[in-house]
């Protein structure tokens, strides 16, 4: 690894919480960080090479630790040592799955083990995938054929539950993005100092659908826990990596039906005791387009309209059935998880002195304050009546970097 120079510098302590996408990429929270990738309107010249445009463009402004040398991808051969699994669920997703079965095999870390399964797509998903388990991907691609629709998060519990016998770190891959090249290597350089059940995610470089990048996902403002992932999902699925303890755990578990894989992920390591790590360095390229189960906003003005477009019904439906759902999870979780809960629990349904209890927990805010503001006049109002929103998808909750609020 070496490091390389940039040309201008700015401390993240500085400007830790902003209000726009800030296109800057650091090292640690407290390093500097120069590069402004964003500056530069070009869209990648395709898909083929787009390593180049990584490495050649980004490399000479930033100043964060990259491979001193980039391999050329080669097709995979089967390996005695796999490190990490990666799970990838497609449905009508042949428009832009190349490019990420592409960036795949361009990862600095090459001992991966790819479980994917199609959810009843009628595009060529399945073709494109079987392709690459051919070619670039050889020896290193399990298919999980259960049949059926099940939605993102049905088809990538399954996934999960088949990959952690493996015992390995397992991370979600969305089929529309397209992965950074050390991407697999800062995930598990990270998880290699963190025993326990633990999840990493990072933010994102923003892209639009031809990779041109606009700008990236919002630096947090507050250290991510349980109380905060009840209020908001700051834990991008495309980003995480679960530890195998984590994944062990997850798996163990029943989500919600209306809940996401990356907010429940988030939700039952948090609760369980173990560490949720948000890398503030982009690790994926997030591909935004009109075909996407969850967008990112990247200006506070949008994301402050989208959440008062959505309204305060969705949202309380789904934090109730979150805490319902940990609470049928008791063995899995910590005594002073529990303890929160129940009290939580208690202003959901209890009346404003019960209401007011649960908002003086310290952690149960969102990352900045209009949102906090928003969220506890919300939760003051007392109980929602939900009956039109039965079955309501977090992937209508959008929040930061993308993922449901």
């Amino acid at each position: 690894m070496k490091r390389i120079p940039g040309k201008c510098s700015l401390n993240i302590e500085e400007d830790w919480c902003n209000d726009r996408a800030e296109p800057l990429w650091t090292q640690t929270e407290k390093a500097e960080c120069t590069m402004d990738l964003c500056a530069d309107k070009t869209a990648f010249p395709g898909v083929e090479s787009y390593r180049t445009f990584l490495y050649e463009s980004a490399k000479p402004r930033n100043d964060c630790l990259v491979p001193a040398d980039v391999p050329e991808p080669v097709p995979l051969s089967e390996s005695s040592t796999v490190h990490v699994g990666i799970l990838l669920s497609t449905f009508n997703g042949a428009r832009y799955l190349a490019s990420q079965l592409e960036s795949f095999a361009a990862q600095t870390v090459r001992e991966w083990r790819l479980y994917w399964r199609d959810d009843g797509s009628d595009d060529e998903s399945v073709a494109l995938v079987r392709t690459f388990a051919e070619g670039a991907g050889a020896g290193r691609c399990v298919e999980v054929p259960v049949p059926g629709h099940l939605g993102a998060m049905g088809s990538y519990m399954v996934l999960l539950r088949e990959a952690v016998p493996s015992g390995l770190p397992l991370a979600f891959a969305d089929q529309d993005d397209v992965w950074l090249p050390n991407k697999l290597e800062m995930a598990l350089g990270t998880l290699a100092a963190h025993p326990g059940p633990v999840l990493y995610c990072s933010r994102q470089l923003l892209v639009d659908e031809s990779l041109a990048p606009f700008g990236e996902s919002f630096r947090l403002c507050r250290e991510p826990g349980l109380l905060q992932g009840l209020t908001q999902n700051i834990a991008t699925g495309c980003t995480i990596v679960l530890s195998s303890a984590g994944a062990g755990l997850v798996a163990q578990s029943r989500p919600p039906d209306s809940s996401l894989h990356d907010w429940w992920s988030y939700l039952m390591i948090a609760g369980s005791g173990g560490e949720v790590i948000a890398d503030p360095r982009p690790t994926v390229l997030y591909r935004q387009h009109g075909g996407n189960l969850v967008g990112a906003p990247h200006l506070m003005r949008l994301r402050a309209w989208a959440a008062l477009r959505r309204g305060r019904t969705r949202f309380i439906t789904l934090l109730r059935a979150h805490v319902a759902a940990l609470l049928d999870h008791a063995d899995l979780l910590s005594a002073e998880t529990r303890e929160k809960l129940d009290i939580i629990d208690r202003g959901l349904t209890g009346g404003l002195s019960a209401r007011l209890t649960a908002l003086r927990l310290p952690g149960f805010h969102r990352q900045t304050w209009q949102e906090t503001l928003l969220f506890r006049c919300w939760f003051l109002l007392g109980k929602a009546w939900c009956t039109d929103t039965v079955g309501l998808g977090a992937e209508e909750l959008g929040g930061v970097g993308g993922q449901p609020s």
